[in-house]
């Protein structure tokens, strides 16, 4: 079986580096599958889950806050603005952020603020249907 060689890192370091089957992201334009021998392509990544399907048909989770990905026929490199295993997301802290992202919506201050508290609702709400699909999967 043909493999694609993945590395995902972010800003605090690498979080995965091996051989995988296939990866699938979340692209900005849609969640892209990636192949061995893919053509190149270089996009933006918005916040979703990675997964990266592995040689034995075990599949592995991330969370990414956004960045871009660089895919090459045997290589596949996620440069993320954050990124976390699945199974390290803290659920009340991404609940917490919800809901704090939510009520700045409310309030409407300046168009900074707004823009950022959606970038901040994006986040939360990939990092709970991380961990919802994370839970489907274990039961």
């Amino acid at each position: 079986m043909a493999t694609i060689h993945v590395d995902i890192v972010s800003a605090e370091g690498q979080i995965f580096s091996g051989e995988a089957a296939m990866v699938f992201a979340p692209a900005a334009m849609g969640e892209i599958g990636i192949a061995p021998r893919h053509a190149p392509l270089l996009t933006t990544l918005k916040p979703g889950e990675v997964r990266v399907q592995m040689p034995g048909g075990e599949e592995q989770f991330f969370f990414v806050g956004g960045g871009a990905i660089e895919i090459q026929p045997h290589l596949v490199t996620v440069l993320a603005d954050t990124a976390l295993r699945a199974k390290d997301i803290d659920e009340a802290a991404a609940l917490q952020a919800k809901q704090r992202a939510e009520e700045a919506l409310k309030d409407r201050g300046d168009k900074i603020d707004v823009a950022k508290a959606q970038i901040e609702l994006a986040q939360a709400v990939a990092q709970i249907k991380a961990i919802e699909k994370l839970r489907k999967i274990k039961q």
